[in-house]
């Protein structure tokens, strides 16, 4: 049987007295790309941050190939191959694009070789490459995603969380970034992809989840729900 890359059961979440999360689960197949949707103000950030360890879960469980990590720290989380590219970036933007990268270096578990290195991240981003020796504060917006998303992956893992990597971006360098989120799926890299615009998840998604208030709504593959127009609009707004 295949291993789930990703489980949330049951997931509660507060800030403060703010009841954020309520009973959201949702499975996440190996290999496979997840679109989590919703308007602002959902829940979808909260549910990345369970995941990576930076918000503790009041109620629930959380699995990372068939690992329970609900208690888990950050650290830990991580070394079991789960990396995210968080909302706005937050590269280090006193370091050089070459420093940022690799100070997030690791290896992979289990004596797996290293699939992603310095080399093979500016393969993929040429212009970090063309910027290596410049401050990360001195980059492009759009540069400063193509470098997160390569620190991310300088961890080698199993599991990466892209928390709206085209927010503020110019339609040009968003086609860029989901190309490159294309290829990251197509190499068989575990996705959950944040985003507000449906479009773009729905152009590269496998699965759909949609939260509306700290539950989910939707839980489907695209597929299904590519044609369901009033439920969406319901949750999403027109689009």
């Amino acid at each position: 049987m295949a291993t789930s890359a990703l489980i949330l059961e049951a997931i509660d979440a507060f800030y403060g007295d703010s009841h954020v999360l309520q009973q959201v689960s949702l499975v996440v197949g190996e290999g496979r790309l997840l679109g989590l949707l919703g308007r602002n103000g959902a829940g979808k950030s909260t549910c990345m941050n369970v995941v990576v360890g930076l918000r503790p879960a009041r109620a629930g469980r959380v699995e990372v190939f068939g690992s329970d990590v609900t208690h888990a720290p950050s650290e830990a989380i991580a070394a079991r191959g789960v990396a995210c590219v968080p909302q706005g970036r937050r590269v280090f933007r006193s370091l050089t694009v070459r420093e940022n990268l690799m100070v997030a270096f690791r290896r992979p578990a289990r004596g797996r070789a290293a699939v992603w290195t310095i080399d093979t991240v500016f393969d993929m981003f040429p212009k970090l490459r063309e910027r290596h020796a410049q401050s990360a504060a001195h980059l492009s917006g759009g540069e400063q995603q193509m470098l997160a998303i390569g620190r991310a992956l300088m961890g080698n893992p199993r599991l990466i969380l892209l928390d709206e990597p085209s927010e503020g971006l110019a339609p040009q360098i968003v086609a860029e970034v989901m190309a490159t989120v294309r290829r990251l799926k197509q190499d068989g890299l575990s996705i959950v992809l944040v985003e507000q615009s449906p479009k773009l998840v729905f152009d590269v998604a496998d699965d759909i989840v949609i939260l509306n208030s700290g539950r989910v709504a939707i839980a489907a593959p695209a597929a299904a729900l590519k044609h369901d127009g009033p439920d969406l609009q319901q949750h999403l707004g027109v689009f």
